[in-house]
């Protein structure tokens, strides 16, 4: 024969203290959700204004005025070790996707949409940092980055 003794209730406090943990489990799965659907939909919109960055938290506009079009090139990473990203400030690095703000191995700082390492976009700016880009057609790109900007 068993005799069962229930355990009196501890109340509310413990599910307070698990909240927050709660919500920053939701929170990070959100971000990566965004992240992973970002690294698949992004998307660069050259347009009068300038440069925009679509589909990723790290979204950003950046104007033609501050883009050195002139210096702007294709690059190989494996072959110019001095643009590779060696440090990620604030951004996503996973195998096949970097965005967001990174350290470039000469010390510059970059915002990178890269997927591409092979046939990447370097393009500098006045602004402090330069942009590293994996667009799908990078020498049409380049091409239209020369001459929206006005060849700055």
């Amino acid at each position: 024969m068993e005799t069962i003794y229930g355990m009196v209730p501890g109340g509310a406090r413990p599910l307070y203290l698990l909240a927050p943990i709660f919500l920053l489990l939701v929170g990070g799965l959100g971000f990566l959700a965004w992240t992973a659907y970002g690294s698949q939909r992004a998307r660069f919109v050259l347009s009068d204004a300038g440069i925009a960055f679509r589909g990723d938290v790290y979204g950003r506009r950046v104007p033609w005025s501050a883009v050195r079009a002139a210096e702007a090139r294709m690059v190989d990473l494996a072959r110019e070790p001095a643009l590779r990203p060696r440090s990620r400030r604030v951004g996503t690095a996973v195998p096949g996707y970097a965005a967001g703000w990174f350290r470039l191995a000469n010390g510059e700082r970059a915002l990178l949409y890269l997927t591409d390492r092979q046939r990447a976009l370097y393009i500098p700016t006045d602004a402090g940092y330069a942009l590293l880009l994996s667009p799908a057609a990078p020498e049409r790109m380049l091409e239209e980055v020369r001459r929206r900007a006005g060849g700055r």
